[in-house]
């Protein structure tokens, strides 16, 4: 299932050591993109400082049956972000994402994430210079794609996202983005990662890939949890930590 990746978020980041004892906070907002009032809930637990920000990006499954996204931001606030639950489907007044017009809607998505980059800046607690994205399926591929053309964006995890063809300039750079991917996903196949990969080595950014073998379009058992882990790092690496020493590549 999209988004079963980040489930074992709150159970993770319970071991956080100064996160979990923190609540969390969950409040609807709003935007506006492309003329359409756009959805976005907001989940940060308190403080007192800037933190850094994360757009999280769903699927094509959409968010109105599945609550593992928002366990996901919820886990993923309590580690010390400030997260950005995207309702970018409400640019093309949808639920779920139609196969039959997703090419024709990309952009419009697209130009509603970076829309969404303008309302992270801005919102209160949130520090404009730290801001990440985190993409699952389609989530991540318009994340491939808004994050190579949009310096607001320090960094991207990618979780089973398909190449998006075209709408990566050659001349444009990825951030550093960790790319999760199973090996036997029937959604997006696994040729994905590695076009991603071999992007990413071209442009010389600093990455990670990490195939798990046998899981599909989502993650379960031991895949999960180390993916939530993985996350979580490379996360608080790019946009807490100082050390951006290049990590192995593969995992």
């Amino acid at each position: 299932m999209i988004g079963a990746a980040l489930a074992a978020s709150s159970s993770l980041h319970a071991q956080q050591d100064q996160a979990r004892t923190m609540p969390v906070t969950e409040k609807r907002n709003t935007f506006t993109s492309g003329g359409k009032t756009i959805a976005v809930e907001t989940f940060q637990a308190s403080a007192s400082a800037l933190r850094p920000a994360v757009l999280m990006l769903h699927g094509a499954d959409g968010l109105g049956h599945n609550t593992q996204y928002r366990h996901g931001a919820c886990g993923m606030a309590a580690a010390g972000y400030q997260v950005h639950l995207v309702h970018y489907l409400d640019r093309t007044r949808e639920r779920r994402a139609s196969l039959a017009t997703l090419f024709q809607n990309f952009m419009p998505w697209m130009d509603t994430v970076q829309d969404a980059l303008a309302f992270a800046s801005d919102h209160p607690g949130a520090d404009p210079d730290r801001i990440g994205i985190v993409g699952i399926s389609l989530g991540a591929a318009l994340g491939l794609a808004v994050s190579s053309m949009d310096r607001r964006v320090k960094t991207l995890v990618n979780y089973f996202g398909p190449l998006p063809q075209g709408a990566i300039s050659p001349a444009s750079r990825l951030p550093p983005t960790l790319v999760l991917h199973g090996s036997a996903d029937p959604i997006v196949p696994v040729a994905n990662a590695y076009a991603v990969e071999a992007l990413l080595r071209r442009q010389s950014v600093p990455h990670e890939v990490k195939i798990y073998p046998g899981q599909g379009h989502g993650f379960h058992g031991a895949a999960e949890k180390d993916a939530t882990h993985r996350a979580l790092a490379f996360l608080r690496r790019y946009l807490v930590s100082a050390d951006t020493t290049p990590l192995p590549m593969g995992g």
